[in-house]
């Protein structure tokens, strides 16, 4: 009784201290820069701890955030449609970017793949003339990430069946955030909370044992709300490396 009255508690002001995920149709207005890898894709050491993930997801057209939108591994996953402002140089449409990492540039919201900087500009031969200039004004809004497939949760590699478990969040959808994770124990037949690690990770010691449903604590810059699986997502035998498809989309 005391366990379910202390995460009631919990949520309860987690409920009123929710930030709102940032708007469709909020523009902001800032600088971006970019960061180079072997092969102009992501990086799969991110902050939002999502590994290879990070480093093919949307092609390899991925960003690292100002702490301002990571806002503690809640703006993992989110999708921004990115535009510079040089209009000599750079595309009308600009480009779409998934944020896998955070670090904070010189007056910069997002440092882009090499990938997705030199998509910025209007032609591919324009890209080396955008690239020597090393940081650009630009123009970004939040949007969905357009994957169309349903959210997945990952055990993570650091899991150790049965003491450990951590999950990583993918296929977040790009306009919601995860503000928690609870897993359902059916002998006490109680919600329990799973510990923010950092990014899109979460864990528990001492997990229950058998068939685990999930929920998620979500916001949109509309409302928030719990969104549960139909469906068991974590089997009783689960092992470190298991990537689960659950019932679950988010936009």
């Amino acid at each position: 009784m005391y366990r379910s009255l202390k995460y009631s508690c919990i949520f309860m002001c987690m409920n009123i201290m929710l930030m709102p995920a940032f708007s469709y149709s909020q523009t902001l207005v800032s600088k971006a820069s970019f960061y180079s890898t072997s092969d102009g894709m992501g990086t799969p050491s991110g902050a939002c701890g999502y590994g290879d993930y990070g480093k093919d997801v949307n092609n390899g057209e991925v960003c690292t955030a100002s702490r301002r939108l990571y806002r503690n591994g809640a703006g993992c996953g989110a999708c921004y449609q990115v535009r510079c402002k040089n209009n000599a140089l750079c595309s009308e449409e600009g480009t779409k970017v998934v944020v896998t990492d955070s670090a904070d540039g010189q007056e910069t919201d997002l440092i882009l793949s090499f990938k997705a900087y030199a998509k910025l500009a209007k032609t591919p031969s324009l890209a080396a003339h955008l690239c020597g200039k090393g940081v650009v004004d630009i123009e970004y809004r939040r949007v969905s990430c357009g994957y169309g497939g349903n959210l997945m949760v990952k055990i993570h590699e650091h899991s150790k069946y049965a003491d450990y478990l951590a999950i990583v969040v993918l296929n977040q959808g790009g306009a919601t955030d995860i503000h928690a994770v609870e897993i359902y124990e059916e002998e006490s037949q109680q919600w329990i909370s799973m510990r923010k690690a950092y990014g899109a990770v979460w864990d528990l010691s001492n997990p229950p044992c058998g068939d685990l449903k999930v929920r998620f604590l979500t916001s949109t810059s509309v409302e928030s709300k719990w969104v549960q699986s139909d469906k068991t997502v974590i089997p009783a035998q689960w092992t470190a490396g298991l990537t689960i498809e659950t019932d679950i989309q988010l936009t």
